[in-house]
């Protein structure tokens, strides 16, 4: 059995992803990728992939309280939805495990409480987010103007991430409605450089394709860095400091004999 079919096996099918996803609008989105980078795909078809494998992608999910944070993880995670509200209390997280072109990739998602009480708590897991994904209520235009607020205190410690504004509770809306609430949204993810998506956690509308869509962008950008990491590394020149520490020891040979030469 192949390494690539080891690592598909031990993951759930319905967490394999052999194609790049595609984004919600291509009008709102700073990522205009088709695919995966050519140099990503060489990477995995020769098993070049490095350290990505063992490493755990970070994403942050941040919003106004009762926006439906809690529901959208539970919901991709789970395949569950509960309707009753519960309040996340500081932070909680879950992992999931993908095989992307065959290659295993961890995903940790941070479920962030909204309540101000609460920032100081949640604020100390935005370092080292890979994916800032900020959501909001679409039937809710406060929770829309919070959005800045949240993606500006997010991004400041995280490490150039990808930004997602997601849009839950679709199923709420009639569709003259959503179309302005839309229109107002991509305006905003593109000032804020974020890739928008609208989401029903309640019937599962695009929630699998918007995790799925998160989670290949962090993947090219991590194998790709990796890549090019591999590519520029000193190999050269570790190979001049092990011939330049041979050759040192080997003159200090000689000059050790010399002296007992001259000694007897």
């Amino acid at each position: 059995m192949s390494a690539g079919r080891t690592i598909t096996s031990a993951v759930a099918k319905d967490r394999v992803i052999s194609k790049f996803p595609q984004a919600f609008h291509p009008d709102a989105t700073p990522y205009q990728k088709m695919n995966f980078h050519p140099k990503v795909k060489a990477a995995c078809t020769e098993n070049r992939t490095g350290r990505v494998g063992l490493k755990i992608s970070k994403a942050v999910l941040v919003g106004d309280v009762a926006v439906g944070k809690t529901c959208l993880v539970n919901r991709f995670c789970h395949d569950v939805f509960d309707r009753d509200y519960k309040a996340t209390i500081g932070v909680d997280f879950e992992v999931e495990k993908f095989s992307i072109l065959s290659t295993p990739f961890t995903l940790q998602i941070w479920d962030t409480a909204g309540q101000e009480r609460f920032k100081c708590i949640a604020a100390s897991y935005y370092r080292g987010a890979n994916i800032v994904m900020v959501a909001f209520d679409l039937s809710d235009e406060a929770s829309l103007r919070s959005v800045p607020k949240w993606m500006d205190e997010a991004c400041e410690n995280a490490a150039d991430p990808i930004k997602c504004l997601v849009g839950t509770k679709k199923d709420l809306m009639s569709p003259a409605g959503y179309i302005d609430v839309e229109f107002r949204a991509m305006a905003l993810a593109n000032q804020l450089g974020a890739e928008f998506w609208a989401v029903s956690s309640k019937t599962g509308e695009n929630v699998r394709d918007f995790f799925f869509r998160a989670v290949s962008l962090a993947f090219d950008n991590a194998l790709l860095k990796e890549v090019d990491t591999s590519a520029t590394s000193p190999t050269k020149q570790i190979g001049n400091d092990l011939i330049n520490v041979q050759q040192e020891n080997t003159d200090m040979f000689e000059r050790r004999k010399k002296k007992m030469n001259c000694c007897q």
